[in-house]
C-alpha cells in the first residue's frame, strides 16, 4: 500500500511522540512497558508528570517544570523509566521561535529569569534591544522556561539538530 497516497486522501499523518516522564527508555519500549499503574504521576513532586492519551503519563511543561528529583524513576517498577538518573534526562533543548517578543523589539526577559540553568542570556546588540541566545550545552529541559513565555514561543528541539552539547546557538533574527 502506498501510504503517501493514503495520507494524502485523509488518514492521519504521523504524530510527534508525547513528550514523556525524564528518563524515559524509547518510545514504542515505554508503550510496551509502562502499566498504566500512575505510580511516577503520583510521585511527581512539582506536578509536571500528567496522565495523557491512553493512560500513559506525558510531562506538561504549561503547569510545571521539572526539579529532576528522580522520585519518578524511583517509583518506576516496570522499566519505563530507566533508573539511572545520572545520564541527560532528555535528549533536546529549547528553541526560541521568531514570535517572542525581545524579537519584535519589546522588552522581555521571563525565560532567562527562570532559568537556573542560566542557559538563556540576553547579550545587548548594537541598535536594538537585547535578544535570547541559548546555550544548548547548559540547558537542562526543566521547562522553567515554557509556562512563563507570555506568547509561547518556546519549543523543544532534539539536541542532535546541534553538532556539538557545549556550543553556543544564537538564535535571534537580524533585524533590518
Amino acid at each position: 500500500m502506498d501510504l503517501s497516497r493514503r495520507r494524502f486522501f485523509g488518514s492521519r499523518l504521523p504524530r510527534v511522540a508525547p513528550f514523556r516522564p525524564p528518563w524515559s527508555v524509547p518510545e514504542a519500549e515505554f508503550v510496551d512497558a509502562y502499566s498504566r499503574c500512575d505510580d511516577c504521576v503520583k510521585a511527581c513532586p512539582t506536578g509536571l508528570l500528567k496522565r495523557g492519551d491512553g493512560g500513559f503519563p506525558v510531562a506538561d511543561f504549561g503547569s510545571a517544570s521539572c526539579s529532576f528529583c528522580g522520585d519518578c524513576a524511583k517509583s518506576c517498577r516496570t522499566g519505563a523509566i530507566a533508573g539511572d538518573t545520572g545520564q541527560v534526562p532528555w535528549q533536546f533543548t529549547i528553541h526560541i521561535a521568531e514570535g517572542c517578543l525581545a524579537h519584535q523589539r519589546v522588552e522581555c526577559r521571563v525565560c532567562g529569569e527562570m532559568c537556573d540553568a542560566r542557559a538563556i542570556r540576553f547579550p545587548l546588540v548594537a541598535g536594538g534591544g537585547p535578544r535570547p541566545e541559548i546555550d544548548a550545552g547548559a540547558c537542562t529541559g526543566c521547562g522553567a522556561c515554557v509556562a512563563p513565555c507570555p506568547v509561547n514561543a518556546i519549543e523543544r528541539v532534539p539536541r542532535d539538530l546541534f553538532p556539538s552539547d557545549r556550543a553556543r546557538f544564537s538564535l535571534s533574527m537580524e533585524l533590518p
